[in-house]
């Protein structure tokens, strides 16, 4: 009765910590194609039931899902949903087909055991026909409207089995992971802002009237706590040794970054000469005033080599110019239809077309790009897109060396820097991740009990 009375009491705590208890079941169904760290990931999404898995891009995210899904249709008979960024379901379904796997891509809100569909068609489906969901490339949430983003979340939160599937969270984003737990089904964003972090400006009335950008930093002590939090809903690994597997088959060819340097042909107004942008509005107005220059740099590193490049850009301007000065480049812009944008996308992809002019926002999400290994950028302040973008390319399977040419301004330097900056802190929050979640798979609940427990008499 005593050890019955300490389980309870655990249990209880253990429900105190909203530490994301399993609601999930042991896979009915681990295929041997799955290599070894992947069936690790599944097994454990499958029995947490509620489940995100931040992978680098090249592990195998998509097998992943489609097992998963597969588990849970054997499970429970019912159907799951699996939303793709725009022509990605075409991947899906040449994956699922590649591997055996039932699934059926749809449009209209028809719903199959395994239904594959872009984020943009929820709004045809009722959640009541499904019994899973899964997001890929989840990150992404974050770049639609709050409407869109709102229908994705109260979607999720209407069936029992869910998962998130992303690469790398963005450096100190904790309202995305924020709102991925709250499409889970645990704390929401505020919520978990409210119980780890402070924010700076909550006493000072003068701060908010000087509009200043709220920050959010972590309570004394709440960094560690913070982080066993996430794992407790959470996988994470740049590489199959963050978990304890091989590497051997997840090597990366080597990445040069090169920065190009352009000279602007007209300075700002009232400058002698050029000098770094201060602010947001300086650096948006360096880049209009620019885009001639900048273009015209790109084309004359992507014209004449015959070699596939992938070409990102910002402003509907810089894409338009691009294509006028790149002959052979087909862009995808925000004004063509998602139609248009899947084919020419899955054209490039397949080697259709040569060069492929997009902004990252439209087009850096879960595509697979292997057979480029030449990407240009107009560096920006986000870093996520920067790092989505190259790793369409430079991802685990790519056998060739990956160049990244950077067209920058004198007034852009800051941006460059920003992202390097940026860079280190998303390796530091992966590691506290990928920590956190090796010492929670290390140890178990009541790993720290070492001496037999005294009930007290009132219990």
């Amino acid at each position: 009765m005593a050890d019955e009375s300490v389980s309870r009491y655990l249990d209880f705590l253990q429900v105190k910590t909203q530490g994301g208890s399993d609601t999930g079941f042991a896979p009915v169904w681990l295929p041997d194609f799955l290599m070894d760290f992947q069936a690790e990931m599944v097994d454990w999404a499958v029995r947490k039931g509620r489940a995100a898995i931040f992978e680098d891009c090249g592990l195998g995210k998509t097998v992943q899902e489609l097992v998963w899904a597969e588990n849970i249709t054997r499970k429970t008979g019912g159907n799951v949903l699996i939303l793709t960024p725009l022509a990605v379901a075409h991947q899906m379904i040449a994956e699922a087909k590649k591997f055996g796997v039932d699934a059926k891509r749809s449009s209209d809100g028809t719903a199959h055991r395994i239904t594959v569909a872009n984020y943009e068609r929820l709004h045809y489906f009722d959640p009541a026909d499904f019994v899973g969901v899964a997001c890929d490339e989840s990150s992404i949430l974050k770049s639609f409207d709050g409407r869109r983003k709102q229908e994705i979340t109260v979607f999720m939160r209407k069936v029992p089995y869910r998962l998130l599937a992303t690469a790398t969270a963005a450096p100190n984003d904790y309202i995305e992971l924020g709102t991925s737990s709250e499409a889970l089904g645990y704390l929401g964003h505020m919520d978990m802002l409210n119980r780890f972090f402070k924010n700076d400006l909550n006493n000072s009335a003068t701060g908010r009237m000087r509009g200043e950008v709220i920050k959010w930093r972590f309570k004394g002590h709440a960094e560690g706590p913070f982080w066993r939090w996430v794992c407790s809903w959470a996988r994470a690994i740049r590489r199959p040794s963050d978990i304890g597997f091989s590497d051997d088959r997840f090597i990366l060819p080597p990445l040069t970054e090169r920065e190009h340097l352009v000279e602007a042909s007209e300075l700002a107004d009232g400058m002698l000469f050029a000098l770094p942008a201060v602010g947001l509005k300086e650096q948006r107005d360096e880049r209009r005033r620019t885009v001639q220059e900048r273009c015209e740099k790109v084309a004359g590193l992507v014209n004449g080599t015959g070699q596939p490049a992938l070409v990102w850009c910002h402003l509907n301007e810089e894409g338009d110019t691009l294509e006028r000065l790149i002959p052979d480049a087909v862009q995808v812009s925000g004004k063509d239809s998602d139609e248009a944008k899947e084919e020419r996308m899955i054209a490039f992809a397949e080697g259709k077309s040569r060069v492929l002019i997009t902004k990252p926002k439209i087009g850096a999400w879960g595509l697979n790009f292997q057979h480029c290994n030449h990407i240009t950028f107009f560096p920006s302040h986000s870093f996520e897109q920067y790092y989505q973008g190259v790793r369409r390319c430079w991802r685990f399977g790519q056998k060739r060396p990956v160049n990244v040419d950077i067209i920058t301004t004198e007034g852009e330097r800051g941006v460059l820097q920003n992202l390097q900056r940026k860079a280190v802190q998303a390796d530091k929050m992966f590691s506290a991740l990928v920590r956190e979640m090796n010492n929670a798979n290390a140890i178990g609940r009541a790993a720290g009990f070492t001496q037999k427990q005294e009930v007290p008499a009132w219990l």
